[in-house]
């Protein structure tokens, strides 16, 4: 089985992600700035990680693994070294070492820069993640996923989501978390931008059909 680096291990989404990760079979190396903060389980290996680092570093971090998933993020604070930049080095650091299978965690409207507007308190953020998202696309040569989904909620996983945007404004944290973690069964999911809300359709059955 794969072995898989998340960063962000620490945060909302990673940590429901790496216990995903370790019940599907996988081996996580999780990273996080303060990783005491990661959860303690099996088949999880916390590590420290700088996204204010160099590539270089970060490459020592993720020699071995097999699937980088990205899912940290500044909550605002510090958009350009860690939301921006940060998952910039990440993409350069795994593309040095070998590893082709890259997921991001992004936010819906990232690359719809004409709404922008609509959302001002979200546009610096917006933006910091439309760069990370573009060169993930156009200047790597990655086998990305890039999830979107719209505002992440601590509510219940309910295992159905919806991706046309119809249904719902809100994502449970975990059902986000199944979803970054399910798209790696399907393969028509490499080179896609994912859009999801909240929905009424079995995860596994969205991602089916995606094409």
């Amino acid at each position: 089985m794969s072995k898989v680096f998340v960063f962000g291990g620490s945060g909302r989404v990673g940590k429901d992600l790496i216990k995903d990760l370790v019940v599907k079979g996988y081996d996580v190396v999780a990273g996080a700035r303060h990783p005491e903060r990661i959860v303690k389980m099996d088949h999880v290996t916390p590590v420290k990680v700088d996204l204010h680092g160099s590539v270089d570093d970060l490459m020592d971090k993720i020699t071995g693994c097999d699937i980088i998933y990205f899912t940290a993020g500044s909550r605002g604070q510090d958009l350009i070294q860690t939301d921006a930049m940060g998952a910039i080095k990440t993409m350069i650091a795994a593309e040095k070492v070998g590893i082709k299978r890259y997921v991001m965690l992004s936010s819906m409207l990232s690359l719809n820069i004409n709404k922008w507007k609509t959302i001002p308190e979200l546009e610096d953020y917006l933006a910091a993640r439309f760069f990370a998202d573009k060169f993930l696309m156009d200047s790597t040569e990655l086998e990305y996923t890039i999830i979107q989904p719209t505002n992440l909620v601590e509510e219940k996983g309910t295992g159905k989501i919806s991706l046309n945007n119809s249904e719902s404004q809100s994502n449970p944290i975990p059902d986000v978390a199944q979803v970054l973690t399910d798209v790696l069964k399907f393969p028509a999911t490499k080179y896609k931008v994912i859009e999801m809300t909240g929905g009424d359709t079995p995860i596994d059955k969205a991602l089916e059909q995606v094409k």
